[in-house]
Formats: C-alpha cells, sequence, structure tokens
C-alpha cells in the first residue's frame, strides 16, 4: 500500500480509487481484519470525507487507531 493521495494533489475519483485499491474486502475475515477495524462499516463510508475533499486521510484513520 502506497502512500494516500494528498487532498491537494488529486482528484476525488484517485482518492476513492485508492480506498477501493486498498481496503477492498479479501473474503477472509479471520485473517484480514478490515471490518474488525471500522467496525462493520464499508471503507468507502469510513473514508467518505476523505474522498470529498473534506478531510485528510491521517485524520480519519487515527479515529480508528483509538
Amino acid at each position: 500500500m502506497g502512500k494516500p493521495p494528498e487532498i491537494e494533489n488529486s482528484t476525488a475519483a484517485e482518492r476513492e480509487q485508492y480506498i477501493y485499491d486498498n481496503f477492498y474486502c479479501r473474503g477472509n475475515c479471520d485473517i484480514c481484519g478490515i471490518c474488525k477495524v471500522y467496525h462493520g462499516k464499508s471503507p468507502e463510508i469510513v473514508y467518505l470525507d476523505y474522498i470529498e475533499g473534506k478531510r485528510s486521510f491521517q485524520e480519519i484513520a487515527a479515529e480508528y487507531k483509538k
């Protein structure tokens, strides 16, 4: 997984593609953990403000590291 695109230097489509490419369902919940990290929410919903350019990726990710 590469560094997420900065809001200032990317389009919403590029940010959305980053989320899809890195947080897709792998079909094996026992080894993946994405659903557990995001409390059953899809990453597309969790990172919607990032995709729309309202908040940084890091700001949203920090909320789920608690």
